[in-house]
């Protein structure tokens, strides 16, 4: 594992010289629009295991993606290998189809410390809600960015992240009322508290989320990439392409239903993705939105 094969895959030629916000912006960046938010091994019949080297062969040398677990764990490996104070944090994501947040800690996060100031790095949520800057740890206050306004709220020790989005202009009506759209202009994305974790805290997790009956990412096969100006994502048989503030205040949202051989053809075309086991796409209705 090094650093220069990580850079490679990521397309970053920046200075590493800094452990600066501008520096880890720019490398965080490059990392989401390189790297998938994807479960597609559950559905190729692989195993995804939390071994940093596994991780590492995984993204950097077999050109995948992965979940929380595997994408900001190989950030934390790179931002601690250039410097930057860093640690892992533990969260418990949103559940909005039953309105309350999952009983089991299964999101993990990246906190980062720079001069003082603490910031949250999140690569491994995906679709509308992956943050595209890392995001100052501070309780009410507003912070802009492309994908819409994040926020984090703080009570008693739990930090709350929330996110507020544009209105949707969505050509293809035939998706109007699709569940994967989100119907709320604000919507609560996680709650974490500052307790350190280590990878070891994920792994009853880990086997959980993919062996589970109840789990949404044995319920649905998704791969989500963020672009220049938007994201794209493949849930199931459907691919959506979404361009952020396409119009004032309006996100354009397109969606297009995939048959046969196209889904593996969209896999490589727009997510640079070359599965080495056939994809068995999966989408059970109500359980996803972006």
């Amino acid at each position: 594992m090094n650093l220069e094969e990580y850079f490679a895959r990521t397309g970053y030629k920046g200075s590493l010289e800094k452990q600066d916000l501008e520096t880890l912006t720019d490398i965080f960046q490059h990392h989401i629009r390189a790297v998938p938010f994807e479960n597609l091994s559950i559905h190729c019949g692989e195993k995804i295991t939390l071994e940093l080297e596994h991780v590492y062969n995984k993204i950097v040398r077999r050109k995948r993606g992965g979940w929380c677990m595997e994408n900001n764990q190989l950030l934390g490996w790179v931002l601690k290998h250039l410097g930057y104070d860093t640690s892992f944090l533990g969260a418990y994501v949103f559940d909005p189809h039953q309105n309350t947040y999952a009983t089991l800690m299964t999101h993990l996060l990246v906190k980062v410390v720079i001069d003082g100031k603490a910031y949250i790095v999140d690569g491994g949520f995906g679709v509308s809600y992956q943050m595209w800057q890392p995001m100052e740890l501070v309780s009410g206050k507003d912070q802009p960015q492309a994908p819409g306004v994040f926020r984090f709220t703080e009570k008693n020790a739990i930090w709350h992240l929330e996110k507020m989005r544009r209105k949707q202009y969505i050509p293809n009506q035939n998706f109007s009322n699709s569940d994967l759209l989100e119907k709320k202009d604000c919507r609560k994305v996680y709650m974490f508290n500052l307790e350190p974790r280590t990878v070891e805290d994920f792994r009853f997790q880990c086997t959980y989320l993919q062996t589970s009956s109840d789990s949404l990412f044995m319920k649905k096969s998704i791969c989500t990439l963020q672009t220049t100006d938007g994201f794209r994502a493949l849930i199931g048989w459907t691919l959506t392409e979404t361009t952020y503030n396409y119009k004032e205040n309006m996100d354009l949202v397109e969606f297009v239903t995939l048959e046969g051989e196209e889904v593996e053809k969209t896999l490589k075309e727009k997510f640079n993705i070359t599965l080495d086991r056939k994809l068995v796409p999966v989408n059970v209705k109500g359980f996803y939105t972006i």
